[in-house]
């Protein structure tokens, strides 16, 4: 962020919204295999830990909780919806240095104008075992305070092979002069506000319309480690043959999510 604040005619109406799609992938050999990661993700994404993850990002982004409500469904799935008000970050610290943590279905967080929201998706191939666990996350502020100040936290929450990121200032806001503002910070890309872990471990596309405050960027883990996508069993436990399928098949996949379309 700017050091130099922008002296507003009243409250600052802008709108900052940051959005992920993050997905975790797995290979399951059996059908018993599939229910297994199945109940795991229900269980390690339940409601409770996503309560806990929004609670986090509150605090990071400066935001006061007011009230949470939240259900775990049967046979799987969650939803937290949290009511928020919003208070000022102090300071002007770096926002790359937001520091990582803890993990987790659907979760909904209001703010007082402002809300945060993540719903999780998981989902298996009856066939040839791909399973893919999907979180879609949004964290839109109205005011001084800033979404991406949870942007590393949020990244390393999740167990993330892909995240797309988008994030977008809307509306404006008028100084004492009464000029009109659009973005209240300087950006030329999401990447700027990664932390160097995050950078070190990911491939990274943009894809930004700086003229309408758009700011878009892909990213890709760039290790593969085939013991990191099997769920029950260990690489050097499948027949050489079946595993370079199974592995030829995750690269596909993971190419498929990162660009978008089927190959």
């Amino acid at each position: 962020m700017s050091s130099r604040r922008i002296k507003l005619h009243g409250f600052n109406n802008l709108t900052k919204a940051l959005c992920f799609n993050i997905y975790d992938l797995c290979y399951a050999t059996n059908a018993d295999q599939r229910a297994q990661y199945i109940a795991y993700i229900d269980e390690a994404y339940n409601a409770e830990r996503l309560t806990q993850i929004l609670s986090d990002v509150s605090n990071i982004i400066g935001a006061n909780i007011l009230n949470i409500a939240r259900q775990d469904y049967d046979p799987q799935g969650a939803s937290v919806t949290m009511l928020i008000a919003e208070e000022p970050v102090v300071g002007d610290e770096d926002l790359s240095s937001a520091s990582p943590g803890p993990l987790p279905e659907t979760v909904l967080g209001h703010l007082d104008k402002s809300h945060i929201t993540v719903h999780t998706y998981p989902e298996s191939h009856p066939h040839d075992g791909i399973c893919t666990f999907r979180a879609d996350i949004d964290v839109a502020t109205c005011g001084v305070i800033s979404p991406l100040k949870a942007l590393n936290y949020l990244i390393h929450s999740f167990e993330s092979d892909i995240v797309t990121v988008d994030y977008r200032v809307r509306g404006f806001t008028r100084d004492v002069r009464g000029r009109k503002h659009y973005i209240d910070h300087k950006i030329s890309s999401i990447q700027d506000f990664f932390s160097r872990d995050t950078k070190r471990a990911y491939d990274m596309i943009d894809v930004n319309v700086y003229q309408e405050n758009l700011f878009h960027t892909k990213m890709r883990l760039k290790d593969f480690d085939l013991d990191n996508y099997l769920f029950g069993i260990r690489a050097d436990e499948i027949d050489r043959r079946e595993r370079n399928r199974i592995e030829r098949r995750l690269k596909q996949e993971i190419q498929e999510l990162f660009y978008g379309r089927n190959l």
